[in-house]
């Protein structure tokens, strides 16, 4: 079992960065695969980045590469999402989500748990 809280999320204009948390537990933590989704008003859940168990394997969905970085610290429980050059288009519930591989994956129904979400929204 693992379970997450995401943290981090706010009010920010368009350029600025933000920097999520996610804290794990669960001795099964360091063993997962670790992910951010986000879900903005009226569409789907959708993928952002993802992480491997050790952070050897790192994939960033399109529109957010050069702009977010995925990152962890297994000694702390926690993976963190920092985004810079933020846009309006970026606002949304952001959500941390965990799977029992080492493997990352894009697809939402691979990840088992998931955190309740933090809001983020950029204003232009």
């Amino acid at each position: 079992q693992v379970q997450l809280v995401e943290s981090g999320g706010g009010l920010v204009q368009a350029g600025g960065s933000l920097r999520l948390s996610c804290a794990g537990s669960g001795r099964t933590f360091s063993s997962s695969a670790m992910a951010w989704f986000r879900q903005a008003p009226g569409k789907e859940r959708e993928f952002v980045a993802a992480i491997s168990r050790n952070g050897a394997l790192i994939d960033h969905t399109v529109s957010v590469k050069g702009r977010f970085t995925i990152s962890r610290e297994n000694a702390k429980n926690a993976v963190y999402l920092q985004m810079n050059s933020l846009k309006p288009e970026d606002t949304a519930v952001y959500y941390c989500a965990a799977r029992n591989t080492w493997a990352v994956s894009r697809k939402r129904d691979d990840y088992s748990y998931w955190g309740q979400g933090t809001q983020v929204t950029v204003s232009s």
